[in-house]
Formats: C-alpha cells, structure tokens, sequence
C-alpha cells in the first residue's frame, strides 16, 4: 500500500478520460481526434499503474506496470497507423476532416 491518495488518482483518470471521450464524440479533426484517443488511453495506464501499488500480483501474474508498457506500444502503433491514414486522406481529398474518411478511393 501506498501513501497516495485513491481519491486523486481516480479523479484525475476520471477527468483524463472525460476529456478524451468529449475529444473523441465532438472533434472532426482526423489529428485532434488521434491525440483525444491518446488522452483517453493514458487516462488506463494511469489506473494499471497505480493500481499495480494495491496488488502487485495480478491474476496472470503480470502487473500493471506490465500491462502500461504493452499499452504504451500499442498507442505508438495505433498512432503510426492514424498518421499514416492522415498522409493518405490529405494526400487524396487534400483535408483532414473526418466526414471525408468514407473510403480512400480518388
């Protein structure tokens, strides 16, 4: 057990995750809708992390710092990815607007 407080923590992951989810549902921005995805990612790894300080044993035996690596790698790629869809998008329509995503045929 830690001297941290749950409280905060819990509050400032509820908050993280708020505004990624406000990001997510309200930006039509292709970008903008990538770094409220990430938010909203960082708002998980914080309570693995924190949460890996209560039970330093999960049940498959990995912890939360553990689980928050394997997260991180896959925001990185998820991140690769948008941004290799964001080249092509603007690339072909010339905005980045999300409405414009249907396909990525000419």
């Amino acid at each position: 057990m830690t001297g941290l407080p749950l409280a905060g923590f819990l509050a400032l992951s509820s908050a993280l995750l708020g505004v990624g989810l406000f990001g997510i549902l309200t930006r039509r921005n292709f970008v903008l809708l990538l770094i409220a995805i990430e938010i909203a990612m960082n708002a998980a790894i914080l309570n693995f992390v924190y949460f890996a300080a209560f039970a330093p044993v999960a049940p498959l035996g990995l912890t939360g710092q553990e689980i928050a690596v394997v997260l991180v790698g896959f925001a990185a790629t998820e991140v690769a990815v948008g941004l290799a869809i964001v080249l092509a998008l603007h690339r072909l329509r010339g905005s980045i607007n999300v409405a414009e995503a249907t396909d990525l045929n000419g």
